[in-house]
């Protein structure tokens, strides 16, 4: 018969045979201690499963924006930039060939109404504010640069399904509602 030890613990010292057997051991970590772990990783988890959510609807707005941007909506562009940002910002930057520049931000927080104008293949997304809370700056304009505020964004799209602009919706009110 073969004999062996087992060391459960430094004072605790048991010899079986090849019967097997459970041995439940106290818990050396009290019981408010053992609560505030438990609690302290369940509230980590959560931030982590909220960042990546928040990561998720950031690159897919992105890539949506981006791609259905419609740069025929104005023949004199160069180059367009449009990005949503971690802190519910939409900013716009318009480069055009005689290298003028437009940007535009919002932040989402101030979006009141949220309007697509047009069909599946080509329209315009308007973004409205209550007040004047659009930030439009000009660079490199025979005018001088100005900077000014306004009440409405308008993004011209194209290829927008009524599913990808649904989509596109709950994710801009989804940040809109993040910093409330």
């Amino acid at each position: 018969m073969n004999m062996l030890f087992y060391y459960l613990h430094p004072t605790i010292k048991l010899l079986t045979s090849t019967v097997n057997f459970i041995v439940m051991i106290r818990s050396i970590i009290p019981k408010i201690k053992k609560t505030y772990l438990i609690a302290l990783l369940a509230l980590s988890g959560a931030m982590c499963i909220c960042f990546v959510v928040d990561q998720d609807w950031l690159g897919w707005s992105n890539q949506c924006l981006a791609t259905s941007y419609d740069v025929t909506a104005d023949v004199k562009l160069k180059k367009v930039e449009i990005n949503l940002t971690e802190d519910s910002f939409l900013r716009l930057r318009k480069t055009y060939q005689n290298g003028k520049q437009e940007y535009f931000s919002l932040q989402l927080q101030q979006l009141d109404d949220l309007t697509y104008l047009g069909n599946n293949f080509k329209g315009t997304l308007r973004l409205k504010t209550k007040d004047d809370d659009v930030i439009v700056q000009t660079y490199n304009d025979r005018k001088g640069n100005i900077d000014t505020m306004a009440t409405v964004l308008d993004i011209p799209l194209k290829n927008m399904e009524p599913e990808r602009l649904d989509s596109l919706q709950r994710a801009l009110n989804y940040f809109k509602g993040k910093g409330l």
